[in-house]
C-alpha cells in the first residue's frame, strides 16, 4: 500500500482537463490534498483504486474531477454511478460535481435517494444525466424498475464504504456490483478498512492501487480552538463582533478564494479595521510590503487565502480566524499553525454554517479532542473587559512612562483653569480613546436566525400542498394536480398554463402561486447552475426554508424562483447580495408586467 503525506505543486501537474481545472481554480482550490495528489492520476488512467482516507480529507474532489475528465458528454446515459450511505451524503456530492463541471455545458448529475418522489427521479432519467450519485436501496430499486440502465456504466465510485457497512448496506452494495458492466473502473473510498470491505476489494477490483492517507499533522497543544455555528449570512457581522470582543494582537482571517480577501478586507476597513489583503495573486513586492506592515503594527488584520499565508511565521499573530471552511483537515491544521508557536499561546476560531457540521466533526476527529464552541459574550461582559484593559493602559503608562513634562503641563492648566484634576483627568483618558467609543451599547442576544417560512396568510392550498412529500428533491416538483396528470376537463388549461400553446412558439409559464412572488436572480443556465444548487444557496444563503421555495425557471443568464410573499427584510438583503458561483445574484421581486413578459420568453430549462 502506498501512503502519501506530500502534496505536488498544482493540479496542472495531475492531467485534469482545462474546462475542471478552471472550475477548480473558480472555487479556489489551489493545490491538491495528498488524497487528490494520490487518487487523481491512477483514476484518470482507467485503474481501479482502493482509497483509505477520512472526511474531510478532499477525497469527493478526488474521484469526482477524474470522473467528469472521463465522460463523454454527447452520450446522455449514465457513465458513472457513486454510492453513498446517506441522503445528505448523495446531495453534497451531486453538488460537488455539478462545481466541479460549472465549464462543461450540458453535463447533468442526479442525485437519487429513498424518501423522495419516484416522479423526481424518472423524468431526469429519462431525459439524461451523466453521473447518479445514490444510496444503494434507491439504487437497486430504479435497477429492478429498468428505470437506471447500466449498459454505459464505465466508472463506479463506493465512497465511504464502511459507513455503509455499518448501516446495513454491504449486501445491498456487491448485489449492484453485480450488475456493472465488466469493462469498468471501480473506486473505494473507506476511513477504515474492515475484513468485509477488503473481501469487496479483492472480488470486484481489478489490480487496484492502494492509497492511504494518515493526517499525521496535529495543531499545536498552545492553540485553544473554538468553532463558532452560525448561518452563512451572519458571517461578517461575527467576524466584527469576534474581533470587537477578542484581545488580540494581530489576526490572520483565512477566506477560500482570491476574490474573498480583498472583498472582505474591504468590508472590514469599512467598519474601522486596520486590514489588508493577502493573495496568490499579489505581486512578490506587493505581498512583503503586506507582511512588513502587519510586522511593525501598522496592520492588525490580514485577510488571507491558503496559499498566500504559506510560511507566515509572526510572533504577532494572536489569532486565527477561519471564515470560510477549510476545504480539508489538513488545511485547517496548517492554518491554525500560523498561531501558537515556539511555546507561545494562540486562538483558532472556526466558523462552522449548519450544512458543514459533518466537516467540524472530522476535524475533531483528526486533532484527536473535540473544539469547544465560541460564545460571544454580552455587552456587559465585553464593556468589563474593554475598562480593565483601558485601566491596563493606565498602569502601564504611569510605570514605564516619564511623565515629567505631562505633570507639568497638567498642573499648570488645573492652576490656570480651577478645572477638577478628575476632569482634567478624564478628558485625557478621551483623547487618548480616540474615535471608537470605550464602551459597546447593550444589545439583545442575537440567537440563529431560523429559516424564513410562509406565514399562516401565505400557505398553499391543498391542491398545492407539498408536506405529503416530505423528503423533496432539492430541484423541486410541480404541484400535485400537474403530478397526477390532468383530470376532467384540465387538459387544454394544463397545456396552456405550463407547455407551448397550439401554434405558439413561446414557453407559457403561469403565474405565482397565491401566497408567493416571482423572484428574479442574476445567473442562469450559461453559469452553469441548476435547480438543485439554487435551492441549496438559497436555503443556506438566505435563510428560506427549501420546503417553501416554488416554481424554478432557468433561463440563459437569469432564473426566476417563486418565493413566499413579504420576506423579511434581512432575507431580501441576503437575496441581493449573496453570491453563488462567482456572482452577486443581485434577487429582486418582479412586477406582474415583468412576470408576464417572460412568460412568453424562449422555453426555460425545465427543473427535476
Amino acid at each position: 500500500m502506498i501512503e502519501t503525506t506530500a502534496t505536488v505543486p498544482v493540479f496542472r501537474d495531475l492531467g485534469l482537463s482545462e474546462p475542471v481545472l478552471r472550475a477548480l481554480e473558480t472555487v479556489g482550490y489551489e493545490t491538491p490534498t495528498p488524497i487528490q495528489a494520490a487518487t487523481m492520476p491512477p483514476m484518470l488512467a482507467g485503474r481501479d483504486v482502493v482509497g483509505q482516507a477520512q472526511t474531510g480529507t478532499g477525497k469527493t474532489a478526488a474521484f469526482a474531477c477524474p470522473v467528469l475528465c472521463r465522460l463523454d458528454l454527447k452520450n446522455n446515459a449514465p457513465q458513472a454511478l457513486v454510492l453513498v450511505p446517506t441522503r445528505e451524503l448523495a446531495i453534497q456530492v451531486a453538488e460537488a460535481f455539478q462545481r466541479y463541471a460549472a465549464h462543461m455545458p450540458g453535463f447533468h448529475v442526479l442525485p437519487i435517494y429513498g424518501g423522495q418522489a419516484y416522479s423526481l427521479q424518472l423524468r431526469p432519467l429519462k431525459r439524461g444525466v451523466h453521473v447518479v450519485v445514490g444510496t444503494p436501496g434507491r439504487v437497486m430499486d430504479h435497477l429492478r424498475r429498468g428505470t437506471l440502465k447500466m449498459d454505459s456504466v464505465n466508472m463506479l465510485v463506493l465512497d465511504e464504504a464502511d459507513e455503509m457497512l455499518r448501516m446495513g448496506f454491504l449486501e445491498d452494495v456487491e448485489w449492484i456490483l453485480e450488475q456493472v458492466p465488466e469493462k469498468r473502473q471501480i473506486a473505494l473510498f473507506s476511513a477504515t478498512m474492515p475484513d468485509e470491505i477488503r473481501r469487496i476489494a479483492r472480488r470486484h477490483l481489478h489490480d487496484a492501487q492502494e492509497l492511504s492517507v494518515q493526517t499525521r499533522a496535529k495543531p499545536a497543544d498552545t492553540i485553544r480552538q473554538r468553532a463558532w455555528v452560525l448561518h452563512y449570512s451572519h458571517k461578517l457581522d461575527a467576524l466584527a463582533d469576534l474581533l470587537s470582543a477578542e484581545e488580540y494582537d494581530a489576526a490572520l482571517i483565512f477566506v477560500r478564494t482570491r476574490i474573498a480577501t480583498t472583498e472582505l478586507a474591504s468590508r472590514l476597513e469599512a467598519r474601522g479595521i486596520n486590514c489588508a489583503p493577502l493573495s496568490g495573486e499579489m505581486a512578490q513586492r506587493e505581498r512583503e510590503r503586506t507582511v512588513d506592515r502587519l510586522r511593525q503594527g501598522q496592520l492588525d488584520v490580514i485577510v488571507a487565502t491558503d496559499v498566500a499565508a504559506r510560511g507566515l511565521d509572526l510572533e504577532r499573530i494572536s489569532h486565527v480566524v477561519n471564515f470560510d471552511m477549510p476545504s480539508d483537515v489538513e488545511s485547517y491544521v496548517h492554518r491554525i499553525g500560523r498561531t501558537g508557536r515556539a511555546g507561545r499561546t494562540g486562538e483558532a476560531i472556526l466558523f462552522v454554517t449548519p450544512r458543514e457540521k459533518h466537516l467540524l466533526r472530522a476535524i475533531e476527529r483528526a486533532v484527536g479532542r473535540p473544539i469547544e464552541p465560541f460564545v460571544l459574550p454580552s455587552a456587559e461582559e465585553l464593556n468589563r473587559q474593554r475598562v480593565e484593559r483601558f485601566q491596563a493602559r493606565i498602569s502601564e503608562a504611569l510605570e514605564n512612562e516619564d511623565l515629567g513634562i505631562y505633570e507639568e503641563v497638567v498642573n499648570t492648566f488645573i492652576e490656570k483653569t480651577g478645572v477638577d484634576p478628575l476632569l482634567v483627568a478624564a478628558a485625557l483618558a478621551r483623547i487618548a480613546q480616540g474615535e471608537e467609543p470605550l464602551l459597546l451599547e447593550e444589545r439583545a442576544p442575537q440567537p440563529p436566525r431560523p429559516a424564513y417560512q410562509p406565514s399562516p396568510k401565505h400557505e398553499r392550498s391543498a391542491s398545492h400542498e407539498r408536506s405529503a412529500k416530505p423528503e423533496r428533491s432539492a430541484s423541486h416538483e410541480r404541484s400535485s394536480n400537474r403530478d397526477r396528470g390532468p383530470g376532467p376537463g384540465q387538459g387544454p388549461e394544463r397545456e396552456r398554463e405550463g407547455g407551448m400553446t397550439p401554434g405558439r412558439k413561446a414557453w407559457i409559464v403561469p403565474p405565482p402561486e397565491p401566497g408567493m412572488e416571482r423572484w428574479r436572480i442574476e445567473i442562469g443556465r450559461v453559469h452553469g447552475v441548476q435547480p438543485a444548487l439554487l435551492v441549496a444557496a438559497l436555503a443556506n444563503g438566505a435563510g428560506v426554508d427549501g420546503t417553501a421555495i416554488g416554481r424554478i425557471e432557468l433561463y440563459p443568464d437569469f432564473s426566476t424562483v417563486d418565493l413566499p410573499a413579504g420576506p423579511p427584510p434581512e432575507v431580501v438583503l441576503d437575496l441581493q447580495r449573496m453570491r453563488l458561483r462567482g456572482r452577486v445574484l443581485s434577487g429582486r421581486p418582479l412586477d406582474q408586467e415583468e412576470i408576464k413578459r417572460y412568460a412568453r420568453k424562449e422555453k426555460p430549462q425545465r427543473p427535476w
